[in-house]
């Protein structure tokens, strides 16, 4: 019988009851449990923010199956070895298209204008059609992609960025730096869904955020460093952007005295565009502990040298 080691405590109450069940359903036999010598464990269900930080003594452990999509907060850990795999539950992209699209339409249609409109001022202004919005998603991941693909399904012509080239049907795609300021050019709304490594931090900055449409507007379910906060402010200020809508931020929760909360062409959401459900979750942590006792590849492996 399996060991696997359920390492993310304030997460446990939510999982103890499916997770058994899905490694039941997969044919795994295994005990799922909290504490465990270290050398007894096989596999390690992670969250990132768990007290569990040094993987030395699990010599037994074939891989870290973390239940978060972002693993910046690991990937770097010296003493991990072991194969790590990140999340990617279907409810979770789920989830981000429909924030996703969800604020894009919002801002699309100018729904703002009619939902808050306390003088009853009748403006009869026309939204264009959704072809006639150019939109860009920076981060052509499985979530990006999604988003891209569903952004393309309600008629908006999307151009995807990615750091390496992809192929996505029904959105044009680009790459690298020359790549960046064509898919930003002329944009009027931006979707950031990169992930988090050196490489991405204030991808949107001060010389980016000056190239999308005058009065764009930025949408940010990824990662709150994918954005230099200052030179945001700066545009929204200027009227380069026309709003920012943020899920996501440098400090969680966000300040109570951050500028964000009282600019007016900001709405903060408190990191609810995506979450991990434990069912749907619990079940690509069995599918991977099958595969890795099958002898196949491992879902969503991360690239160490990549930082996802």
């Amino acid at each position: 019988m399996l060991t696997v080691l359920f390492a993310a405590p304030d997460l446990w109450g939510q999982y103890r009851g499916v997770l058994p069940a899905a490694l039941d359903a997969a044919g795994i036999k295994a005990q799922v449990v909290q504490k465990a010598a270290p050398g007894t464990v096989d596999y390690i269900i992670y969250a990132p923010s768990a007290p569990l930080q040094d993987f030395t003594p699990f010599v037994r452990t074939k891989a870290v199956l973390s239940l978060w999509a972002g693993v910046e907060r690991i990937v770097g850990n010296a003493t991990l070895t072991q194969p790590l795999c990140r999340m990617v539950d279907p409810s979770l992209t789920e989830s981000m298209v429909e924030w996703v699209v969800g604020h894009a339409l919002r801002h699309h249609l100018g729904m703002d204008a009619h939902i808050v409109n306390p003088g009853h001022v009748w403006t009869p202004v026309v939204p264009p059609l959704a072809r006639n919005r150019p939109v860009t998603v920076l981060g052509l991941g499985a979530l990006g992609t999604a988003c891209a693909q569903a952004l393309a399904g309600l008629n908006f012509p999307v151009t995807g960025w990615s750091r390496t080239q992809k192929s996505v049907p029904g959105v044009q795609c680009l790459s690298g730096e020359d790549g960046l300021r064509q898919a930003l050019s002329g944009a009027q709304i931006v979707v950031t869904l990169l992930p988090r490594t050196p490489e991405t931090e204030n991808t949107l900055n001060a010389t980016t955020l000056a190239l999308p449409a005058r009065g764009a507007v930025i949408l940010n379910p990824g990662r709150g460093p994918l954005i230099d906060d200052a030179a945001l402010l700066d545009a929204l200020d200027s009227g380069q952007i026309g709003h920012a809508t943020l899920d996501v931020f440098r400090v969680e929760p966000l300040p109570q005295d951050h500028a964000f909360w009282a600019h007016p062409r900001v709405t903060v959401t408190p990191h609810i565009a995506a979450d991990t459900r434990p069912e749907s979750a619990s079940g690509v942590i069995a599918e991977n502990i099958r595969r890795a006792e099958a002898g196949e590849p491992l879902l969503h492996r991360v690239d160490r040298a990549l930082g996802y």
